[in-house]
This record gives C-alpha cells, structure tokens and sequence, in this order.
C-alpha cells in the first residue's frame, strides 16, 4: 500500500483554493497504480519509489529480461510503454466523476481541458506549447511507447512530446493519468523495447522534458492553478 504524504505548503494552498482535492502517495509503480480513485475531482500525485517498465493495457511484454531491479507493471489505461524512476517525471493522475461538467463522452475530445490546462503550465501558444485536437499519429510506434505516438488532448512543445496522457473510464468516473520528464534519457526504454530504429529516432527526438522551469512542485501548483 502507498505511503500518504504531506504537499509543500504552497501546493496545498493552491489545491484549497481550487475545486479539486489534493492526494499526495508515495510508493512503488504498482502499488500506485493499483491504488483505488473515487468518482470526485481530485488531483493525484505520484511518487514513485524504485524504477519500472509500465506497460500499457493490452501491450505484449517485451522480450528478455529487465535489467535489475527494474519491475515491470501493467496499468489499467491504454497506450505503450513509460519508464518511470524516481525523481525524473512529474505523474499525476486526474480524476473526474461521470457527472462532472468536464465529462465529454467523446474519448477523441475528452482530455482536451487537461491537456489545456498543462499547455497553460508551459506557457501556452507564446510558450510554443500545442494541445494535440487530431487523430492518433505514429499509432504503431505509440503502441510500443507512449512518447513515441501523439493523441488527442496530449502536449506538444515546439512539436515535441512533452506530456503523455492516458485514460481509464468505468460507469463512474475517468481517471486520466498523465506524465511529463523532468529529464528525458529514453536510452533505457529503447534498449529495454529492443532498439528498433524508427522507435529510436522517435523518441529520440520527437519527445522532451519539461522547460517550465522549477521542480515538480511547481508544476504541480501551477496545474491546480490552471485546472477549470
């Protein structure tokens, strides 16, 4: 089970001062993933302890073994592969309940305001940043990894990848799981996915870091700050 712990001040402030709740757990890929959401407006932040292979829904695991003491962990979302380590990704997971005003029932359009509100973070269209509004594209190669496909409501900066944002829907609630690099060294994802070289060069450079400046915490205030 997750560890529940305490935001800085600041983020906590801005969380009371938004319509959304504010969880702040620590612990490992697997048991985050696995921890339960209610159908609310709430903002989750994500601490990831250890390093791990995060599979997507339906993707095949890779063949071979991962190095030491990487796990590998299937989510309930779809898309392809993130490595997440500690200290290296800003992981919030967003959720609404179906009877939110923010609930579109198109899955094409149904990430559009949180991808808006993480444009704003980067600066918006000043700042270079861009809310992807069409279809899926490279959808073989984002099947393999997350950074290496583009979908709708997903954060481009200067036309590189900057946020990923998957999404898991039931009767009640959607859960839209987003992630963004603090650095980007997708070396260890390749050679983990084998090092095709189409996959390489998308990742390679067609996704980056952050560029908001900060650390994570200021992303996150600055979100809830940004959120509808």
């Amino acid at each position: 089970m997750p560890e529940r712990v305490e935001a800085p001040s600041a983020v906590a402030s801005a969380a009371a001062g938004s319509a959304w709740r504010l969880e702040v757990l620590r612990g490992s890929a697997a048991e985050l993933h696995a921890e339960p959401v209610e159908p609310v407006r709430c903002v989750r932040v994500n601490e990831v302890t250890g390093t791990s292979l995060v599979l997507g829904s339906a993707q095949a695991p890779p063949d071979g073994d991962l190095p030491e003491g990487v796990e590998m962990v299937r989510r309930r979302s779809g898309g392809g592969a993130v490595w997440l380590a500690e200290g290296t990704q800003v992981w919030l997971d967003v959720v609404i309940g179906r009877e939110d005003p923010l609930w579109v029932d198109d899955v094409g359009r149904s990430a559009g305001w949180l991808g808006a509100a993480w444009a704003e973070v980067l600066g918006g269209r000043s700042g270079g940043a861009e809310v992807w509004a069409g279809p899926m594209q490279h959808r073989e190669l984002g099947a393999l990894a997350c950074f290496a496909g583009v979908g709708p409501g997903e954060v481009l900066v200067g036309g590189r990848k900057v946020v990923g944002i998957s999404q898991r829907r039931t009767r009640s609630l959607a859960r839209f799981q987003s992630v963004a690099y603090l650095r980007w060294s997708p070396a260890a994802l390749i050679e983990v996915l084998g090092d095709p070289l189409e996959l390489s060069g998308r990742l390679r450079g067609a996704a980056g870091p952050l560029s908001a400046g900060g650390d994570r915490w200021d992303v996150v205030e600055r979100l809830l700050l940004a959120l509808p």
